[in-house]
């Protein structure tokens, strides 16, 4: 995880500092901000990484910052630091999408653990979603009667039945189906209905 890196948020300069020292110990690339703002500021430019942050800051509040994540569809996870007695917010945090909440003072080889998850949980997002794309560019060179096929075959249906439905001959259905499958660079009927399945949105039926 080499290209990974942890952004820690925090207006406390010591605890801010403490949390970057055991993480550098841990072999984690660390980068720190002294408020969400501050970090908000190179949001744009991180596809890959984990947040970690405290609950109670000026400006931009660790649940603020959830929310402004959630609202855009940033999926990057994200581990929320709770004072004492703040477990209800803990609980708002997790329903906004934290990865996990640790209370001060909290076990450094936990964080650790919970880090090292959160960017498995991470990278595994970013496959997914480049494999996404990929396929969706696929999907894009599909004429409009190719992709007709393709969703008969999503559905199930025989290759007579699509023929029925679009009113062209079961040959015809054939002939479709192997473009289909050459686009889509798949080897086999299952391998193409999980390739459609994946990318998503085939368009109106």
């Amino acid at each position: 995880m080499s290209d990974a890196v942890v952004y820690v948020i925090d207006d406390d300069d010591a605890a801010r500092e403490s949390l970057e020292f055991l993480l550098h110990s841990a072999n984690f690339s660390v980068a720190s901000y002294n408020s969400g703002t501050a970090f908000l500021n190179t949001l744009p430019q991180i596809t890959y990484g984990c947040i970690v942050t405290d609950v109670r800051m000026p400006s931009l509040s660790g649940i603020e910052l959830l929310r402004h994540l959630k609202d855009n569809d940033i999926k990057l996870p994200v581990i929320v630091i709770t004072g004492h007695g703040e477990v209800p917010i803990a609980v708002e945090a997790m329903k906004l999408g934290a990865a996990d909440f640790f209370e001060k003072p909290f076990d450094g080889d936990k964080m650790i653990a919970a880090v090292q998850s959160a960017l498995s949980n991470c990278r595994e997002q970013v496959d997914r979603d480049a494999e996404r794309r990929k396929l969706q560019d696929r999907l894009a060179t599909l004429t409009p009667r190719e992709r007709d096929v393709l969703k008969g075959l999503v559905a199930g249906n025989p290759n007579k039945i699509i023929a029925f439905d679009l009113g062209i001959s079961p040959r015809t259905v054939e002939i479709y189906r192997a473009n289909v499958m050459a686009k889509m660079k798949s080897g086999s009927l299952s391998e193409l209905v999980r390739m459609a399945l994946n990318a998503g949105d085939l368009g109106p039926s």
